[in-house]
């Protein structure tokens, strides 16, 4: 359900975009760009960081339509709890995990970001591309996410009713 009185009905961002296409394309196109190029993350990685930050961010319909491709990619749905809880434990590659930690990182206190995390990401064999497609899908992720929740689309259901993102930040902010 939407917050827009014209469109009470939309329910995830191919709907927010048929109706509106002008809207939010170029997000759509930046991340399927982003996807279909070459990356020295594979694809299941890509997958992951976009449906791990849809989940941080609570954003259901995004989190459900990639969670359902990372199943064709074999990766077992029962990950996305574990990550949710504690990263270090959870059943996914350990050159991996630095990446989602930097992910997590970005996405919920991004002005925590230091040279460390990005350190211990290239200590475990990634590059310096492998960083910035990171950077990019959580970023546009992110932004796609607030894109569609702020108009009320895509956001978790609790006892029947869309809920805001529950973030918790240590984030100082200023007026």
């Amino acid at each position: 359900m939407s917050y827009l009185p014209s469109s009470p009905d939309l329910e995830n961002i191919a709907g927010l975009l048929a109706k509106y296409p002008r809207r939010g394309i170029l997000l759509f196109k930046l991340l399927e760009d982003i996807k279909g190029c070459f990356s020295p993350l594979g694809k299941g990685t890509r997958e992951l960081i976009i449906t791990y930050t849809s989940d941080l961010n609570q954003s259901e319909s995004c989190y459900t339509a990639h969670k359902s491709l990372l199943k064709e990619l074999g990766i077992d749905e029962s990950v996305y709890g574990q990550l949710i809880l504690d990263i270090d434990s959870a059943k996914v590659d350990e050159k991996i995990k630095p990446l989602l930690r930097f992910v997590k990182k970005l996405t919920l206190t991004p002005d925590q970001i230091t040279q460390a995390d990005v350190n211990l990401i290239y200590e475990v064999g990634w590059d310096e591309r492998a960083l910035l497609d990171t950077v990019r899908l959580c970023a546009v992720v992110n932004c796609m996410n607030r894109f569609t929740m702020g108009v009320g689309i895509g956001k978790k259901a609790v006892n029947g009713k869309q809920t805001q993102p529950a973030i918790k930040t240590t984030a100082v902010y200023h007026s």
